[in-house]
């Protein structure tokens, strides 16, 4: 039996580029269905999907609610076996989703499923996600050469990255959607050690392939992105429990390194608050796994360092 599957697309505003991403969704080797969930677009968005696209579904929200809450809204509207999860600023390759599927259907144990994004200029945008001993996430294989991710062993895959990922509805089903108390940053790392610690593998596919133009919604290394990526640095540690395990000294100084030097070079705090605020919040999260085989427990501290310097969110 043919697996079913729903794409949904989170957008807030950014026309052109949802434009786009739809046309390339629609021209998909596999059947699907599109969810596009408008989140309080502050442009004609809306208007556009309604007036121009009956072929997908619009789920509208009232009130801007973030990256986390507009997917999970997409992903209860569906009820197909695969949900595809995907940025507005991607423009999908033809077999993308095909792909995608076959890989989840060959590997039964593996709840979720990562492509290979590159960038406009080529080089590799994302290739799955990665985590240090202390949780860290880092996006895998950024800036390099497709024929080098394809090829290199790398660092060990724990889950899909954001801009398109696919998951089993199996899966979310056990462990819970994306934790909306994340506005944006860190909720697909979130989901990922779930996953991970309730026994879910992830897949590799090289062969799945669009481009993300990136950083289209927030800007990169602003000071709100670095502020809500710090949020989700500082939830996670707390609902983990990671400063009480044994890597909590690693943490506690990596932190204080990384916030330091943010501070030197952007000459505000928005990293460190951000951790603060979401520290407070991560107290009422619910219950998270507290062994997490996906973790890379080869990242060292000095390379986990290293890691933090090539991603400048926060």
């Amino acid at each position: 039996m043919t697996a079913t599957i729903d794409v949904v697309v989170p957008v807030h505003g950014n026309w052109a580029f949802t434009a786009d991403c739809l046309m390339s969704l629609r021209g998909q080797s596999a059947a699907h269905r599109v969810i596009v969930v408008d989140d309080a677009s502050p442009d004609d968005t809306l208007e556009r999907l309604r007036a121009g696209h009956p072929d997908v579904d619009v789920v509208a929200l009232e009130v801007n609610s973030g990256f986390a809450a507009a997917c999970n809204r997409g992903i209860e509207h569906g009820d197909a076996d695969i949900v595809v999860l995907v940025n507005n600023d991607v423009v999908a390759d033809p077999l993308l989703l095909e792909r995608l599927v076959a890989a989840l259907d060959a590997h039964p144990g593996a709840g979720s499923a990562a492509p290979l994004l590159t960038r406009p200029d080529g080089r590799v945008d994302s290739f799955g996600i990665c985590a240090d001993p202390t949780l860290a996430g880092f996006v895998r294989f950024v800036g390099a050469h497709v024929e080098d991710a394809v090829s290199a062993g790398g660092t060990r895959l724990l889950g899909p990255y954001g801009a398109v990922a696919a998951f089993r509805r199996a899966a979310l089903a056990e462990v819970g959607l994306l934790d909306e108390a994340i506005f944006m940053y860190g909720e697909e790392l979130d989901l990922a050690l779930r996953l991970s610690g309730s026994g879910w593998g992830s897949v590799a596919v090289p062969d799945a392939r669009g481009v993300h133009i990136g950083g289209a919604t927030a800007g990169r290394a602003s000071a709100s992105q670095r502020r809500r990526a710090g949020f989700g640095r500082g939830y996670l540690l707390r609902a983990f429990g990671v400063l009480g395990g044994r890597h909590g000294l690693r943490a506690l100084v990596t932190e204080a390194i990384v916030c330091a030097g943010d501070l030197v070079l952007t000459r505000d705090l928005a990293a460190a608050r951000g951790r603060l605020s979401g520290w407070k919040a991560g107290s009422t999260a619910a219950g998270r796994p507290r062994s997490v085989p996906g973790v890379d427990r080869s990242i060292g501290f000095v390379r986990s360092l290293r890691l933090r310097i090539a991603d400048r969110r926060g």
